[in-house]
């Protein structure tokens, strides 16, 4: 089948252009100057509207144990939702816990999805237990199973937490098979020592959740693993959910000499805040309850972030998808906000609320794109066949209205979630029409697209390393 996506403004990472986009079945065909194109394709009209290549969540977490309960969106309600929001591809994490074998770990995640997801999916790989099998595994799965970029944690000691010597070995380990070390940054040890004196003090409310995880120890782990990362000849570093200020410096230190080291940060740290979301009244701080945590307001942390994804210090802007509801799974934290499930949702407001952006005057439209999109495809191994509007690149495309208008909430929303993290909050545009491979997955907003379908893509290595 063939489809001519006619009328609209192309958006890539070097601008906006006019242009005509032919699909045939599953990839781009080729793009004409308006008026070009050969008689005869179905037509989808995208008159007024910005043709985007389908956006890149590269990181999720669908059906994620954690604290005693497990993520709310299952691959089937979570990849639906991300489609629905413009989102045509996610990386999940499968995860290795200490004492198993890393392969059983992603066999795990790949019984999980399969069959159960709407859109394209890879996976990353967290490993909990750096050891002389898992060292050997990290070459296996690069060589043979498509998973370039591994997940280390310098938080949550007794859970996944590795130290100094296990993170250094995991890294030299990556600088020989060419992967990418992603990394959890924050002290985790330190941190503990925090939690364990607020709540001997009565301090048991979700805003001590942020206010036990400064930002000094974002900041501190966010050094020592460029350092280390330094010392295992410059390894390829990827820091996650960057959300502060005094760990972004160190970021771009790093980048200003040139290293190997990239960060993501998320919507939430672009928006919220400790004292608005945290602090709000009684336990309905729990909603915004993540890890790394929400910054002070009265701080430059967001205008900071903004300005490191102006700058590229900040290449990439992720969701850190790990949704809980507040019945049964937030509300086991009532009392000790330390055993409040860590995780929002957003995975399906991510398109938006980067928008909102580009109309806000903080990203250009290109810029929108890339962090979105193109760079996660470069970033993890998904370039040209993702991440582009390109001949020959997969046909996954969004048709965004830059008149429409979105209100988020609970009510409309598709995540498996009985609250909104962004609860009443309106975009000035829509996603109006989604195709992932070619297939309408959206049309008008109206959801068309069926569980099942999405493939799990094998990923080369990182176009950025050197």
């Amino acid at each position: 089948m063939t489809i001519l996506i006619k009328g609209g403004t192309v958006v890539g990472p070097s601008g906006p252009y006019s242009g005509d986009v032919l699909v045939d079945g599953e990839t781009i065909a080729a793009i004409f100057a308006p008026g070009q194109a050969p008689e005869g394709p179905e037509i989808i009209d995208a008159t007024g509207k910005y043709v985007i290549p389908g956006a890149i969540d590269a990181h999720t977490h669908m059906q994620m144990p954690f604290g005693g309960t497990e993520a709310s969106d299952t691959f089937d309600t979570g990849t639906r939702a991300a489609a629905i929001g413009g989102t045509t591809t996610i990386i999940d994490f499968a995860i290795q816990r200490y004492g198993e074998v890393v392969q059983d770990g992603l066999a795990a995640w790949h019984a999980k999805t399969a069959g159960e997801c709407h859109i394209d999916y890879g996976f990353h790989m967290i490993v909990g237990g750096v050891d002389d099998d898992s060292l050997k595994a990290m070459d296996y799965l690069v060589a043979n199973e498509g998973i370039s970029s591994f997940k280390l944690f310098m938080a949550y000691p007794g859970v996944f937490y590795s130290d100094d010597g296990q993170i250094l070995r995991a890294m030299q380990k990556a600088r020989e098979n060419g992967a990418m070390i992603m990394m959890h940054a924050e002290n985790g040890p330190a941190i503990d020592v925090l939690v364990k004196q607020a709540l001997e003090r009565g301090e048991t409310d979700p805003i001590f959740h942020g206010l036990t995880r400064p930002q000094e120890l974002e900041a501190e782990a966010t050094s020592r693993a460029i350092w280390l990362a330094s010392v295992a000849a410059d390894c390829p570093l990827y820091i996650v959910h960057l959300s502060a200020s005094k760990a972004l410096e160190q970021v771009r230190n790093a980048r200003d000499l040139g290293r190997n080291v990239f960060a993501e940060t998320c919507p939430q740290y672009l928006y919220l805040t400790l004292e608005d979301q945290l602090g709000a009244p009684g336990f309905d701080g729990a909603k915004w309850v993540c890890s790394t945590p929400l910054r002070s307001g009265k701080e430059s942390h967001r205008a900071d972030l903004w300005q490191g994804l102006r700058t590229n210090d900040l290449s990439v802007v992720s969701t850190d998808h790990c949704p809980f509801c507040m019945k049964d799974q937030k509300e086991m934290g009532i009392g000790d906000f330390s055993k409040i499930p860590n995780g929002i949702g957003s995975v399906e407001h991510r398109v938006d609320l980067l928008y909102q952006g580009v109309v806000d005057k903080k990203l250009s439209l290109a810029r929108w794109v890339e962090t979105i999109a193109t760079t996660p495809a470069r970033m993890f191994g998904m370039y040209p066949k993702k991440g582009i509007i390109a001949p020959g690149s997969d046909a996954d495309i969004v048709l965004y209205d830059p008149n429409g208008r979105t209100r988020i909430s609970v009510e409309t929303h598709h995540m498996n979630m009985d609250y909104s993290a962004w609860e009443g909050w309106e975009i000035d545009g829509k996603v109006d029409t989604v195709l992932s491979r070619g297939e309408v997955l959206v049309s008008g907003g109206n959801y068309q697209g069926r569980k099942g379908r999405g493939k799990y893509v094998p990923r080369s290595l990182s176009d950025y390393l050197v």
